[in-house]
């Protein structure tokens, strides 16, 4: 990975690769089934926006920074910082909201 946190080489679908149900281990070792709402790139990096079954009842959703590992296998990221999280947030709702006025 370069220094602006971008990688060389092209971010795959990870729908095409994984179909729309990912299996991610959480840092306390569980696994959690997601939904793979949306990928999309913003600012020239790549990002998912899932959905448990819990944050779905909720209304919520998680954003992970899609990144290639040496392999060129995508790895996803937590989004730490703010701005870059609500920077995506609002390109997934824009997206949501294509070709309709917002409320």
């Amino acid at each position: 990975m370069n220094e602006a946190g971008k990688t060389g080489g092209e971010i795959p679908s990870l729908k095409e690769l994984y179909g729309n149900k990912l299996e991610l281990t959480g840092e306390d070792g569980a696994s959690v089934a997601w939904t793979l709402l949306a990928q999309l790139d913003v600012g020239g990096r790549s990002y998912a926006v899932i959905q448990s079954e819990q944050m779905r009842k909720d209304g919520d959703i998680e954003i992970l920074r899609i990144a290639l590992d040496e392999d060129n296998a995508p790895q996803l990221e937590s989004v730490e910082d703010d701005e870059e999280w609500e920077s995506v947030s609002e390109a997934y709702d824009d997206l949501q909201f294509e070709g309709e006025e917002r409320p």
